[in-house]
């Protein structure tokens, strides 16, 4: 079966086996210069091909049994992943570099600052080579290859200096979600957004230090967000890298011995840690701030990100008992028992500490992930049954359930089975569409699930163009075996906030009513549409099982004395007044029309160039 369009052509292989399916290699039009990544090119000049070397052959990581790549400076727990070497680690070299200097250049560059796509089915384990000098080594699956990172120095722009000026009377304090500032948009669309330079400014407190939970980092980008005088105060890294991008990333901080590390336990292959959270402790008292982006600056520019930030939480009077500072959200025994399940000694001050503050004003539930198979009580704790637990317990019943839409908004997607009944239409769609206890059995048919994900037209016209896709990491191995998928979708639009041009790394999911004013929960979460974030059912449903680490925040109109949120019109500019909730993408969403495809980011786009000119073609 193929697929043809404006933006090219893909096939799709009727075998299963992901061995065999092999993305289409196009051929380099002789008019057409490859980039080389050094470069800082002008985004305005001729079309370009992004193309990347051929790398090593992967080698099996023994923990996990999962693929790492040797050649890759990865700082995450998948090759694709780099902190921005043209940024730390310039390298300059002629007009005509020497081929051993360009593929060096190009193979430091081909990680992408990436969230994972939590493509988490185990690819079949290599047959051992007979160990002779004559055998030939294996050629590398083409499913991992990615292309180089098109994001050189040139690229970013320098922001005004009032871009960082945040006025906290324009702020949203009833719900505390806000929007990453965007680069590039119009001024009223970034007032009441946030930056990391504002979340870590002096506005929001005296700080003394933190902890920084995270997938991708960049450190000496991260320590420069810091204000001058916050920047040596003792930071924790808790990240999920092991063997060669574990020593990267404890390289990239030696200039700052102010840092430390923790590594997140990942003992399920194909699991990674995938929470993005700060803990900031002040002089003044305590902050948690629960977010989607990256320790890295391109996660921070032209991207659409969310997070929610706490109240600032006193210190309890000494001498309060274990118990005091809770919320009716249980927030405070919920994060120390995610905190908890790191068992990293690292994090017992920082437990101890979060005990002794007062976190009684939140009103939103901790949703997490942890890496484990759970059976009994515990299999509500984590993943899709912890938020179905909640949903259960603290949603309230609406008139006409079974036409509230079910919305999921995310950035990656996993394999989900042959059809729909696997996983998605079953265990989640029962999860997502529960409502109080009073509910039928199973996930009720009537109820129709949505599902906004970027198509190549949204990332080609994008601020950023096609790099854009590079964050949108599924691969055509994993489409091409769930087509049926592709119905649910629908096309990023976000007038309302102006970031239709800034492609979603936000995730979230929601219960909307059928005319789309009012919500009956929302949740911002790092949880991308995949098993290996939400947990999967196993032993005839007596058993969960989690491969990463994720976190979020779920927000249920009882919390705030309201029966159902009503949708905010009006987002920007913010209002502290504002009743309604500020959803960051438009309603209702586009259904994609018969011409769009979803973003697939391996396979070859050469016949409309992006916003800046160029053309997107792996290799």
């Amino acid at each position: 079966m193929s697929q043809d369009s404006q933006h090219g052509k893909w096939t799709i292989s009727d075998s299963e086996d992901e061995d065999n399916i092999i993305p289409p290699t196009p051929q380099k039009e002789s008019n057409k210069p490859s980039i080389k990544p050094d470069l800082e090119r002008k985004p305005d000049t001729s079309t370009t091909f992004f193309k990347q070397e051929p790398r090593l052959s992967p080698k099996r990581n023994e923990d996990t049994h999962s693929i790492k790549e040797p050649s890759a400076p990865s700082m995450g727990s998948e090759a694709r992943k780099a902190a921005h070497v043209n940024q730390t680690l310039p390298v300059k070299y002629e007009s005509n570099p020497s081929p051993s200097v360009k593929r060096k250049r190009e193979t430091e560059e081909a990680g992408w600052n990436l969230s994972s796509s939590d493509d988490e089915t185990p690819p079949p384990p290599p047959k051992k080579e007979p160990k002779k000098s004559d055998v030939s080594p294996k050629k590398k699956k083409t499913e991992d290859t990615r292309p180089p990172s098109p994001h050189g120095t040139g690229y970013y722009k320098e922001e005004p200096s009032d871009f960082f000026e945040t006025n906290l009377l324009s702020m949203n304090d009833m719900y505390r979600f806000y929007l990453n500032k965007v680069t590039g948009i119009p001024k009223q669309f970034n007032t009441g957004a946030l930056h990391i330079k504002d979340i870590l400014s002096p506005m929001f407190g005296t700080l003394k230090e933190s902890v920084q939970f995270n997938y991708c980092f960049d450190v000496p980008w991260m320590v420069e967000q810091y204000p001058p005088e916050f920047r040596d105060k003792p930071v924790i890294l808790v990240h999920g890298e092991k063997r060669e991008s574990k020593a990267r990333l404890i390289e990239q901080a030696k200039p700052y011995p102010h840092i430390r590390f923790c590594q997140a336990k990942l003992d399920i292959a194909f699991g990674t840690h995938h929470t993005k959270m700060m803990l900031l402790w002040y002089e003044e008292g305590f902050r948690v701030i629960i977010l989607t982006s990256n320790l890295i600056r391109a996660d921070w520019y032209q991207k659409t990100q969310g997070m929610w930030m706490s109240p600032l939480y006193p210190r309890l009077p000494e001498g309060s008992p274990g118990t005091a500072g809770e919320s009716p959200t249980n927030f405070k025994s919920d994060l120390l028992e995610y905190l908890e399940a790191y068992r990293a000694p690292e994090l017992a001050e920082w437990i101890d500490r979060i005990k002794q503050h007062d976190l009684s004003e939140t009103r939103v539930y901790l949703i997490g992930s942890t890496p484990g198979r759970y059976q009994g009580p515990a299999m509500e704790k984590w993943g899709h049954l912890r938020l179905r637990k909640l949903l259960s317990e603290h949603a309230m019943p609406v008139q006409n359930e079974e036409r509230w839409h079910v919305l999921g908004q995310f950035s990656s997607i996993g394999s989900m089975g042959l059809d729909k009944t696997k996983w998605l239409a079953a265990e989640f769609q029962r999860t997502l569409t529960t409502l109080g206890k009073a509910r039928k059995s199973l996930a009720s048919p009537e109820t129709q699930m949505l599902l906004i994900y970027p198509s190549v037209e949204n990332v080609r016209t994008s601020l950023e163009g096609y790099p854009a896709g590079g964050s949108l990491p599924y691969s055509i191995q994993t489409a091409q075996k769930q087509l049926w998928l592709h119905s649910y979708f629908h096309g990023w639009h976000a007038d309302v906030t102006g970031r239709s041009n800034a492609m979603p790394h936000i995730k979230t999911y929601m219960r909307v009513s059928p005319d789309y004013t009012q919500l009956a929960w929302f949740l911002v979460t790092s949880a991308n549409l995949s098993k290996a974030a939400w947990g999967a059912l196993e032993k005839n449903n007596t058993q969960i099982m989690v491969r990463s680490y994720e976190l979020g925040v779920l927000y249920l109109p009882s919390a705030f004395n309201m029966s159902t949120f009503p949708v905010e019109k009006n987002v920007f500019p913010a209002s502290s007044s504002s009743k309604g909730f500020p959803v960051p993408y438009d309603l209702p969403p586009q259904h994609y029309s018969s011409k769009d495809q979803p973003w697939i980011w391996n396979i070859p786009y050469t016949k409309a160039p992006d916003t800046h000119g160029n053309v997107w073609v792996p290799s």
